[in-house]
């Protein structure tokens, strides 16, 4: 998936565990774990949640990588 994410870090950085993040973030603590293993995509809005809480922009948290085999 080209979606990378430093989710784990920044979360570790807050002192909090998924469960509470997903509860910030109005998700559940499953869809955390998704986004955090790189198995789901958040929205833009949940992503655009997600660093709001975590205090830094979503371009610190989320790196799209394009991939080599995909053409414009």
């Amino acid at each position: 998936m080209p979606l990378l994410n430093r989710l784990k870090e920044y979360r570790s950085k807050l002192g909090i565990n998924q469960t509470e993040l997903g509860k910030r973030a109005g998700v559940s603590r499953q869809t955390i774990s998704l986004i955090e293993r790189g198995d789901y995509s958040p929205s833009v809005t949940l992503a655009l949640k997600i660093a709001k809480i975590c205090q830094v922009t979503v371009e610190d948290i989320f790196e799209y990588k394009e991939d080599e085999n995909d053409e414009e």
